[in-house]
């Protein structure tokens, strides 16, 4: 790792999430490392980022990794783990194959999100969602795909997925699982008004804009891998489309998204291997 520097990100409200991070800290600063922890001490550059959490953690330092174009590592403290790599009873052979490089990486597609008339661009590993949040009326949004207006409809919201998103909100949303390394988008209303609109896959390519329409007296939030970045107000479209710039996630063994993907669903359906 030419970078001698580890940023460390763990979930606060964890305390075995804190004491993990605290250990390899110390493990890190022994091999002549320079560490630093997130988000107190935001390194400009950083050799890699490790977070101590679930998903949601993990998610977090995507963001830290996005910019500052780092490898990310999860070691899971939480339910899901899609996306993280061990867990805390094989953080010390985790850490030591750091140490010695052996590791591979694996790189995800992300989403590139502007809103209309602003020059800031914003990455998501998982998605974007334009979303009523907080708000009491469903929001009428119209979506078109490469200026081709495909739907104008009432929902709680609308996502716009990689596949490593598809499955997380878009998924609890009813739409597809999607293999990561496929090349797409997934678009998938939430709560629609009107069962005329199903999810639907895009080319990674295509411009998708979403338009809080005029017409109506509305707000709405666009939320980016679950953070709200800002209030929309009517009239205001917000564009995404595949990103040219990848996330690197560190694996220590080959990721079986299928096996991980059947596991999870059998958890959350409360099912075990046999009954």
């Amino acid at each position: 790792m030419q970078d001698r520097v580890i940023a460390l990100l763990a979930n606060t409200q964890r305390t075995e999430a804190v004491a993990c991070a605290k250990r390899a800290a110390a493990v890190f600063r022994q091999a002549g490392f320079q560490v630093a922890f997130l988000p107190e001490d935001e390194a400009a550059h950083c050799g890699m980022i490790i977070t101590f959490g679930g998903d949601g953690t993990m998610l977090a330092g995507a963001a830290y990794a996005m910019r500052m174009n780092c490898p990310l590592l999860g070691i899971n403290l939480g339910t899901v783990g899609f996306l993280t790599e061990g867990d805390p009873t094989g953080q010390e052979t985790i850490l030591q194959r750091v140490l010695e490089g052996r590791y591979t990486l694996e790189e995800r597609d992300l989403l590139r999100i502007t809103v209309e008339g602003e020059p800031e661009e914003y990455l998501a590993l998982n998605d974007a969602v334009i979303t009523r949040g907080g708000f009491a009326r469903l929001i009428q949004v119209e979506t078109r795909v490469n200026r081709e207006h495909w739907g104008t409809f009432l929902a709680d919201g609308v996502i716009a997925a990689t596949p490593t998103g598809s499955t997380g909100y878009s998924l609890s949303a009813g739409g597809p699982v999607v293999a990561p390394g496929v090349k797409g988008m997934i678009i998938t209303p939430v709560c629609p008004h009107s069962m005329k609109h199903c999810p639907c896959i895009v080319p990674t390519e295509a411009v998708i804009r979403f338009y809080l329409c005029a017409g109506r007296d509305q707000m709405a939030e666009l939320q980016i891998d679950g953070r709200n970045l800002r209030t929309l107000h009517a009239g205001e479209s917000v564009a995404v489309t595949g990103a040219t710039e990848k996330l690197k996630l560190v694996r220590m063994k080959p990721y079986r998204f299928f096996s991980l993907l059947d596991t999870k669903l059998n958890e959350w359906s409360g099912e075990r291997e046999g009954d």
